[in-house]
C-alpha cells in the first residue's frame, strides 16, 4: 500500500513539473503573423504599433468611423489573433463607435515574453495612448473569456465609461481545476487573472453576456461575480448560448445595442 501511495505521489510530482513548464502551451494557443502580413477588411481601419519597450511591440487594429461616440479597447480570448477576432468589430462600429482590438504578446505580429505583469503593463500603456484621443468617459473596455481579466484589471485601474464581460470566468485557478483536478494547480499557475479580485475595485458600471449552456465556463461564473457588487454589475443571460456562439444569438445584439445606445 505504501508503494502505491509512493507510485501516486510521484506520478503528481511529475505531472505538476510538466504541467508547471508547458502551462504557456495550454493557456494560450495563438496564430502568429509575419510582420509584413497585410490585413484587409471591408470597413474603414487602420493599423497600430504600441512600441512599449524595447523589444516589446503591441500590434493594434482600429476600426473608426467618421464621427464616434466612443472607442470600445477589445480583449480577445486565448487563440488565434485579431486578424480573426476583428470580424467582431462590426457589432460595435454599426452604433457609430470606433473599435480598437489588440494582440498580446507572442500572437499575430505582437512581440515579447508573456508574464501576467508584463501583459498587464502592456495593456495600460495602450490605454494611456488611446485616451490621449478618447476622453475616459467615451471609453468602454470590452474583454472575451481569457481577455475578461485583462478588462477587468484595466476598468479598475482606469475610469472608463463601461466595462463588458463576454463569457468571463470567477476565478481563472478554479478553472483551470476543473481540467486538472488531482494537480496542485493554486501552487504550478503563473497566471492567475484574478477577475474576481479587481471586478470589486470597479467604479463604473460592468455588463456581463453569459450563454445558458456554456460548458467551458458555466454561467455560474457570471453569477458569482455579479453577487460581488449587484448594484454595479447587470448580467444579460443569451438562453441556449456556448462559449463561442454568442454573436449568432439575437438576444446578444440586442444588448449590445442598449448598452451602447444608453
Amino acid at each position: 500500500m505504501l508503494q502505491i501511495i509512493l507510485y501516486i505521489i510521484g506520478a503528481i510530482v511529475l505531472l505538476s513539473v510538466i504541467a508547471y513548464l508547458v502551462q504557456e502551451k495550454l493557456i494560450f494557443k495563438p496564430e502568429k503573423l509575419h510582420a509584413g502580413f497585410e490585413y484587409k477588411y471591408d470597413a474603414p481601419f487602420r493599423e497600430l504599433f504600441f512600441d512599449v519597450e524595447p523589444g516589446v511591440r503591441i500590434n493594434g487594429l482600429h476600426f473608426h468611423c467618421e464621427k464616434p461616440l466612443g472607442l470600445i479597447l477589445y480583449f480577445h480570448g486565448n487563440s488565434r489573433s485579431i486578424k480573426g477576432w476583428a470580424k467582431y468589430a462590426k457589432d460595435f462600429y454599426r452604433y457609430n463607435y470606433d473599435v480598437v482590438l489588440v494582440d498580446y504578446r507572442g500572437f499575430g505580429k505582437s512581440t515579447g515574453k508573456r508574464s501576467e505583469k508584463d501583459m498587464f503593463s502592456d495593456m495600460q500603456f495602450v490605454y494611456d495612448a488611446l485616451v490621449k484621443t478618447y476622453p475616459q468617459n467615451h471609453m468602454i473596455i470590452y474583454g472575451r473569456s481569457l481577455g475578461s481579466g485583462f478588462a477587468a484589471k484595466l476598468a479598475a485601474d482606469n475610469t472608463p465609461r463601461y466595462l463588458i464581460l463576454d463569457a468571463p470566468y470567477f476565478s481563472f485557478k478554479k478553472t483551470i481545476e476543473r481540467f486538472l483536478p488531482i494537480l496542485p494547480v493554486k501552487y504550478i499557475l503563473r497566471y492567475h487573472l484574478r477577475t474576481d479580485k479587481w471586478i470589486k475595485k470597479v467604479n463604473c458600471h460592468a455588463y456581463i453576456l453569459h450563454g445558458t449552456k456554456d460548458w467551458l465556463i458555466p454561467i455560474s461564473n457570471s453569477e458569482k461575480l455579479q453577487a460581488l457588487s449587484p448594484q454595479k454589475i447587470t448580467l444579460m443571460r443569451i438562453h441556449g448560448g456556448g462559449h463561442n456562439n454568442l454573436p449568432s444569438f439575437y438576444e446578444y445584439h440586442n444588448f449590445i445595442r442598449d448598452i451602447l445606445q444608453y
